[in-house]
Parts: structure tokens; sequence; C-alpha cells
């Protein structure tokens, strides 16, 4: 069973987002109650493997009882953008697999930008939604070269999160859930991306009214989770919503109280589910 971590108060405050604040009578959470949960689900689930290297990245090498780790390699800003872009609509497992026939056809991204036929379209055709997204990959890279002589992203790891937010969203279909994948993992930026899993289970635990959108959700949890629990907080929810079967359920319902028993955030999505009912 993973040892519980040692809890510790939140050493840096939330980065506020620039965008207007969406709920500002909304308190939760509060750097505690980020704090309880992040605690609550380590000690759970353990922190997710498949997250790990990354973890790592963020660490300097380190575990986060200061050990040395062997560094892993950090992967391009391009090549996290691309893996990204072809994980929307699609599980993480299948986009790795597109992204890996994809380097396999393409020794080089100026290749893809010249390839004239559908020798990218069929590379990354396992993926799904292969015509689009080859076209986005494409327009993107050229647009790349166009304005920088070379492909390469490198220069955005010098860039403010802002900045980054403003360079990538030139991009067609490039939206915010994209980028904020970048930043958090391919960057080491602070930044709390919102996919379906973190949407749900915030809802259902009150740290987001029930009708928001993704959007907002996104701008009011950057502004509400510390800096130093955003990446622990995301890949835990993350891991969570794919395992837990209670927190795909809605909360509340007759057919999901006896299942919240095991659920380390049962408790929490109780008080959620009262805050949404005032």
């Amino acid at each position: 069973m993973p040892r519980k971590p040692k809890r510790k108060a939140p050493a840096s405050p939330a980065r506020h987002d620039t965008s207007p604040e969406p709920y500002p009578c909304h308190s939760s959470p509060s750097s505690a109650q980020c704090l309880a949960v992040r605690d609550a689900l380590l000690a759970f689930h353990g922190f997710p493997e498949e997250f790990a290297p990354f973890r790592r990245l963020r660490l300097g090498g380190r575990s986060p009882n200061c050990d040395p780790l062997p560094q892993p390699l950090s992967p391009t800003v391009l090549d996290g953008l691309v893996i990204t872009l072809l994980s929307q609509n699609t599980t993480d497992a299948i986009s790795r697999r597109a992204f890996a026939s994809l380097k396999a056809t393409f020794p080089s991204w100026d290749q893809v930008v010249d390839e004239e036929g559908k020798r990218l379209e069929d590379a990354i055709r396992c993926g799904g939604l292969a015509a689009t997204k080859a076209a986005r990959i494409r327009a993107m890279l050229r647009d790349v070269r166009e304005r920088r002589g070379n492909i390469c992203l490198e220069y955005l790891r010098e860039l403010s999160v802002d900045e980054v937010k403003k360079e990538l969203s030139r991009f067609k279909g490039i939206g915010p859930k994209t980028v904020a994948c970048v930043l958090m993992f391919y960057l080491q930026k602070d930044d709390f991306p919102v996919d379906t899993h973190v949407l749900r289970i915030t809802k259902a635990m009150g740290w987001v009214p029930a009708t928001a959108s993704r959007e907002k959700a996104y701008i009011h949890l950057n502004n509400k989770i510390p800096d130093d629990l955003k990446f622990d907080l995301n890949c835990l929810f993350v891991t969570h919503g794919k395992l837990c079967q209670s927190c795909t359920k809605k909360v509340g319902s007759d057919k999901s109280k006896s299942s919240n028993a095991a659920c380390p955030l049962a408790g929490y999505c109780c008080i959620g589910e009262k805050l949404q009912k005032q």
C-alpha cells in the first residue's frame, strides 16, 4: 500500500488567470481543501505511473523525498504538442501509437510539410480523425517554419504562461485544453487542464458550480488551486476518474451510494452535493 504522504501547507499561491474570474462568489476550493484531496488520492492510488516521468522532470530528476532518480528524456515541445493534438477524441495508448507511426514514416518535420500526398494521413489513421488531424499538423508545422525559419518550438520554454497561450492559440485545432496540457506536461509550467474527468469530479465536490462549462471551470480552478498542487492534483483526478466506478455515476443517486463507500472522495462529494443544492 502506498505510504501516506507527509502533510505540509502549500508553499505557493494559485496563479491567477488573466481572464475575469467567472465565479467570484464561489469560494471553493480553498488551499486546505486542495491539499487534503491531493493527500487522500495519493494515499489511495499512489502517484500514477503513466505520469511519473513528467513528475521527475518537474522535480529535476529527484523523487518527492529528494532521492536521486534516473533523469527521463525530455520530449521536445513540438513532439508534445503533436502528441497532445493526436490524443484528441481518442485514448492515450492509441494516440501514442499514432505518434510512433508518424515518426517512423517521417524522420523529420520538414518532410511532413513538404510531402503532398496522404502519407501523413495514413501514418496517423489508427488514431482516428486522420484527415482533420493531418491537415492541422501540416498547417501548424508550415506556419512555424514560415515564421521562425525552422520547425522548432523550444523557444516557448523561455516565455511566460500567457505568452505561450498566445503563441499556441494561433493554430487551428489547438484549444485551451491542448494548450494547458502542453504547458503542464511539456513545459513544466504551473497550469491545470480540465478534461471530462476533472470537470466531473470537481463539479461533484462543489469546487465549481454544477452548471460550469469546461472553459469557466479552467479559469476558476487555476485561480483557486495552489501552483505547487496543480500537477499532482490534475494527474490524480484523471487517474481517479478512469478507475473509480462510483465517480462515473451521478453523485447522490441511489445506485452510487453503496459504491461510494470505498471512494476516497465520497465525503467530499457529499459535501459538494449539499453545496450545489443551496
